[in-house]
């Protein structure tokens, strides 16, 4: 804990130094789990917090983790496993760091339940823009504090969660924990309309006995909602374990396409396998749930088979994939977008993400709706789809949508893509995550919070408006991006691939993967 305080103490010092000459300044984490372009690091200075991410503590009695901003998924895991004890909402990539979670927007599998990740954060410690360190608690619902709680902070602990550090630096997370099992009963409920498979989430979030639920749409008529349930125990002492983690094992969402496939049986035959927790939690991994098919597509001599999934491993887990895609300039022409949406016109945006984009399979994950003032996404029902079916039936609960596959080449064309997306999404009543490509123009990006007095009042209340505003940090200029062109070698395929993977070799993030303490063993 000294060296946190001595680390933080520095930080504090130079950020204050920053504010007095009111010179701007930004964030070094190490990595990002982001698709937004990066900011030039040569004209503005640069403070690294890199060395932010060590698990302090993991407390048993009272079932909470002390951590710094930039301990990953799987370093947390790893630390509260062997005190059988397991956060309950855990993102599926094992890069993204706690941090990350609070400051961007984290919604997983177990998130119908726990909700975003900061719903599962008790404390955190900030820097604000001035240099004071200050905690901040989470307020009950209702806004009152916890008992022994840090008065009148409560609102920098909910506007700070989701805009991206633009209300102060999280240096310090206090992280709920819950008891962990061994085992996931990992259960395969394939669909065979969209209709269907968002009817099947709605059902299985509601059942008690669910601590995870996810789907895939591989096609308008297959589609498959995975459930899962904790468990230490296993059906019979010869028990097959499925497995992920592994370079032979398979690519999660293949498996769970291959489970379902229509040769196999008829769909209420529901196939279950038996999983390792962390297996779960990290199963997708490999393939980035299948954005790591792309790679096949780019690099078209490469059949994408089984036998040169294993011969690739290394460059086919996400950290390694992020490097590559931001190396390779490749985000400039790749959908990733989340949107989250009302389930009851979800059926209509998957309708129109087939027809517009042709981008298979999609993510279905139902998450716990917090409504404005915030910069998560949540969603607002049309009116007339209020009128033609009375309501919303799940008015604290939304489905996000994971968009993620090729756009058009053509940056002009890609742009207006997307900026026709975000206009589908609005219509349609929901909103998207903040993390990749951000067109939409200032006044109709405040309109979509509520306007832009609660965000200012906090600014001016905790002495942040020499930072950057949450629109300042995710909007991309759609004309700059519609006419910019990458550098000449990039966009010669396959030399801007090989050049991405040059980057995340000098990276060395595929020792992490090899050396994971998480993975299963006998």
């Amino acid at each position: 804990m000294d060296r946190h305080k001595t680390t933080v103490s520095k930080l504090a010092s130079t950020i204050r130094a920053l504010y007095s000459s009111r010179t701007p300044y930004r964030i070094s984490h190490g990595s990002t789990n982001s698709t937004r372009p990066r900011p030039s690091a040569s004209t503005t200075t640069t403070i690294d917090i890199s060395p932010l991410r060590h698990v302090l503590s993991v407390d048993t009695a009272r079932r909470v983790a002390l951590v710094e901003p930039n301990v990953s998924m799987d370093r947390l895991v790893e630390a509260t496993l062997p005190h059988g004890l397991v956060p309950p909402v855990v993102m599926e990539f094992p890069g993204i760091t706690a941090g990350g979670g609070f400051a961007g927007t984290a919604g997983e599998s177990s998130s119908f339940r726990y909700g975003f990740f900061e719903e599962t954060v008790r404390r955190v410690e900030m820097v604000l823009a001035d240099g004071e360190v200050v905690e901040v608690e989470r307020p009950r619902e209702g806004g009152e504090q916890q008992e022994g709680g840090l008065d009148g902070r409560g609102d920098l602990f909910r506007g700070a969660a989701g805009a991206v550090g633009t209300l102060g630096m999280t240096t310090l997370l206090e992280v709920e924990l819950m008891e962990a099992r061994k085992f996931v009963r990992t259960r395969y409920r394939r669909t065979s309309s969209v209709a269907e498979a968002v009817e099947a989430v709605r059902e299985e979030m509601r059942k008690g006995e669910n601590d995870y639920v996810d789907g895939i749409l591989f096609s308008k008529d297959h589609g498959v909602v995975v459930t899962g349930q904790l468990t230490d125990t296993l059906p019979s002492p010869d028990q097959k374990i499925q497995t992920f983690s592994g370079p032979w094992d398979p690519w999660f969402y293949l498996h769970a396409q291959d489970k379902t496939a229509p040769e196999k049986g008829e769909s209420g035959a529901n196939p279950v396998d038996y999983v390792p927790l962390a297996e779960y939690l990290f199963r997708y991994d490999r393939g980035g749930f299948w954005v790591g098919r792309a790679a096949f597509d780019y690099f078209r001599f490469v059949p994408f088979t089984r036998f040169f999934r294993w011969f690739l491993d290394d460059f086919l887990h996400t950290r390694m994939m992020y490097r590559a895609l931001h190396g390779s300039g490749e985000s400039a022409r790749f959908v990733v977008q989340d949107i989250a949406m009302p389930f009851e016109t979800t059926e209509r945006f998957v309708e129109y993400t087939s027809s517009e984009l042709d981008i298979w399979p999609l993510w279905l994950c139902p998450l716990k709706r917090r409504g404005p003032p915030t910069f998560h996404p949540f969603t607002t029902l049309p009116e007339s789809v209020k009128q033609t079916e009375g309501g919303q039936k799940e008015p604290d609960m939304m489905l996000n949508v994971g968009v993620w596959g090729w756009g058009p080449s053509d940056p002009a064309a890609f742009v207006r893509k997307n900026r026709e997306l975000e206009d589908k999404v609005r219509e349609l009543g929901g909103m998207k995550w903040l993390y990749a490509h951000t067109y939409y123009p200032q006044d109709e990006f405040w309109a979509m919070y509520g306007g832009r007095g609660w965000y200012d009042a906090l600014r001016k209340k905790y002495r942040a408006e020499t930072l950057p505003s949450v629109w300042d940090k995710v909007h991309v200029d759609p004309e700059s991006a519609g006419a910019k062109q990458r550098h000449w070698l990039k966009r010669q395929a396959p030399l801007g691939g090989f050049y991405g993977i040059w980057k995340s070799i000098q990276s060395k993030d595929y020792l992490l993967h090899r050396r994971a303490k998480w993975k299963w063993k006998e």
